[in-house]
């Protein structure tokens, strides 16, 4: 059961209602934000000249450079006393990224996560137990909105303390649990080690993001923790949480809210737009946004766009699971390597275990890579014949030959316990700055 009618619109009329408000932003962008006035006429586009989403790649990128220029507030189109809320990055790579909302942001991005939960599957006589971190961070208070405006009992835990986590889940019944794909792992590990049996939990369904992860990931998450798995995406540059989902009846490609955020995938080198189905950089209008509109997004996350329709009857464009970002691109010997083809190639072995760091370093001027990964607890064979098909594994989808593959015991390498997974140290980078 859909929670708008607009998710089942025909193409036609959601493409009438895109162009409508694509014009619109651009007006506002214009007239209301400097940097976007300056960006246009560098151009030469003026608002006028934006009748129909066609026209969008007449529009100039934005990228997270230019939220970093004009921080703290550049880009916001309303006076300060129009604003309801303002959120933050983490600025661990430098400025952070302002971003704010007027009450009426957050009543529509209240309306796409109870739509995105909903898809989920999640009903408003359940309870969602919601790890992910409150505060500056969108994740939070993005799926507690959602699930209030659903109708939802909400559990506002935030991210970490796993011994609580797991007293609720087992003493109130959560059937949602919405964390990070490596937060789920371990709050499954500590479950078995209090002999609680997933099956004798009420929890149903897992809403995991925030971080990339693979179809086997996903898979060992189903498993060891007997709930469906359904890929939340978002971002706080558009809005927050609730850009896109899965639908729990097909689990096949993310619905992305087109009558909000209008998506075009590029080639990340040359800007060009790609085709359906072709894998590249996802780009993001928001379409009514009032207090930060924001004009093709380049966002660094590699994924790709599909207009099939769907069994469950949405029309709305299914874009695949994040499988990278540009940024997490890792040049190796000259070689190009993303950390999701050497986690497919791991977990592809059953008798590996979803949990593996890797280490780049440089060494008289050659890079070296080393790869540690944990062997799963019943896992009974000859480690050395599981470390030679492992790197027969990785050597044949990343083509270049691994320094050192090490297995050991389930438990070994660091759990994350809130927040995002770290799995790549690159110390060249140290190195690099002490030169």
């Amino acid at each position: 059961m859909v929670y708008d009618e607009i998710e089942q619109a025909p193409r036609a009329e959601l493409r009438e209602l895109q162009s409508d408000r694509l014009a619109r932003t651009v007006r506002r962008a214009y007239e209301d934000v400097p940097f976007y006035r300056a960006a246009l006429d560098e151009v030469g586009v003026e608002p006028g000249d934006i009748e129909d989403v066609t026209d969008i790649d007449r529009l100039p990128f934005t990228t997270k450079a230019d939220f970093r220029s004009e921080y703290p507030d550049g880009l916001v189109a309303v006076p300060r006393e129009a604003l309801a809320r303002l959120h933050a990055s983490s600025g661990t790579t430098g400025v952070p990224k302002i971003v704010a909302y007027t009450a009426g942001d957050l009543g529509i991005w209240r309306e796409v996560m109870a739509r995105s939960l909903s898809a989920a599957g999640v009903e408003p006589a359940d309870t969602l137990q919601n790890a992910y971190g409150y505060g500056l961070f969108t994740g939070g208070l993005g799926l507690h909105d959602g699930g209030e405006e659903l109708g939802a009992t909400v559990i506002p835990i935030g991210g970490g303390n796993t011994e609580r986590q797991l007293d609720f889940l087992v003493d109130l019944g959560s059937d949602v649990l919405a964390c990070t794909p490596s937060y789920s792992l371990h709050v499954a590990e500590t479950l078995d080690e209090r002999e609680v049996d997933p099956a004798d939990l009420d929890l149903s369904t897992v809403i995991i993001g925030a971080e990339p992860f693979t179809d086997p990931m996903r898979a060992e998450i189903e498993a060891a923790l007997d709930a469906t798995a359904i890929d939340i995406y978002g971002l706080s540059e558009i809005i927050g949480p609730g850009v896109s989902i899965e639908c729990a009846e097909a689990q096949d490609g993310l619905h992305l809210w087109e009558d909000h955020f209008y998506p075009e995938v590029i080639d990340p080198e040359t800007g060009d737009v790609l085709s359906e189905g072709e894998e590249g950089e996802l780009v993001l209008t928001t379409l009514t946004k009032e207090a930060l509109p924001v004009l093709r997004y380049r966002t660094g996350d590699i994924t790709s766009l599909h207009y099939k329709q769907c069994d469950c009857g949405r029309t709305a464009v299914q874009m695949g699971n994040v499988t990278g970002r540009t940024d997490d691109l890792l040049i190796v010997r000259g070689a190009n390597v993303y950390p999701s083809q050497l986690e497919a190639a791991m977990l592809d072995i059953e008798a590996v275990a979803p949990f593996y760091r890797i280490d780049l370093r440089r060494e008289d001027s050659l890079d070296t890579i080393a790869i540690t990964v944990e062997r799963h607890e019943e896992f009974p064979g000859d480690l050395e014949e599981l470390r030679e098909r492992l790197r027969e594994r990785i050597e044949s989808i990343v083509t270049i030959s691994v320094d050192s593959l090490e297995i050991v015991a389930p438990g070994s390498i660091e759990r994350t316990t809130t927040g995002k997974a770290k799995r790549v140290y690159d110390h060249r980078e140290h190195r690099k700055r002490h030169e």
